[in-house]
């Protein structure tokens, strides 16, 4: 993947207390076409059921499915991606099992942890988190500057995370992020699809 598909990158996340499929049908519906599954604490037989059911709804809408932590289960769903973080399986091990056709991406928190997620092969890098708060309720955000210098020291896609809501988007891809991803301020939103249609109308392509 040289290029994302879009300045938003949506997270099909649980937190908000909404069910995956439903979700994520609404992301698609309001203009998403690249969605992270994200099921933390979901058994890996309903994660699977999930991913196989979104998957489709993605190819239907040609949007692009990317499988958060699972190799397995991104294979499995015959979704376009996966994406680790830095404790799950080595970025060697998934290509190996993924093949050359599966986008990997990998979390990042440095620029040393960036350059080696390009030298080995991904396709992109998240890099977070950008502010303080977020889902995770981050005490402390690694700031735009930091995000200047990964964007000076790779040349691979940058899907920025942590604490990013509407109002930061513009900064965000400013300072060199090709894609922002937002939990907590869509899945709290009161209207998720309205939500989606304003940051979409920001982060225009």
């Amino acid at each position: 993947m040289t290029r994302l598909p879009s300045h938003f990158y949506a997270m099909v996340d649980s937190a908000g207390g909404h069910e995956p499929v439903a979700l994520a049908e609404t992301l698609l519906e309001a203009g998403a076409r690249i969605m992270q599954l994200r099921l933390k604490d979901m058994e890996g037989r309903d994660f699977l059921a999930a991913a196989r059911t979104i998957a489709e709804m993605c190819r239907k809408r040609g949007a692009t499915l990317i499988v958060n932590d699972r190799v397995d289960i991104a294979i499995l769903s015959n979704a376009h991606g996966v994406h680790l973080g830095q404790t799950d399986l080595p970025l060697d091990a998934a290509r190996r099992i993924a093949g050359t056709h599966v986008t990997i991406g990998i979390s990042t928190h440095n620029l040393e942890q960036a350059r080696a997620a390009e030298d080995g092969g991904a396709d992109y890098i998240g890099f977070g988190p950008m502010y303080p708060g977020g889902l995770r309720n981050n005490p402390a955000g690694v700031g735009l500057d930091n995000l200047r210098a990964i964007r000076a020291g790779v040349k691979i896609p940058i899907v920025a995370i942590g604490g990013i809501t509407e109002a930061r988007i513009p900064e965000v891809l400013a300072a060199g992020a090709d894609a922002v991803a937002i939990i907590t301020d869509v899945v709290n939103a009161p209207d998720i699809a309205a939500k989606v249609r304003s940051i979409l109308a920001i982060a225009i392509e």
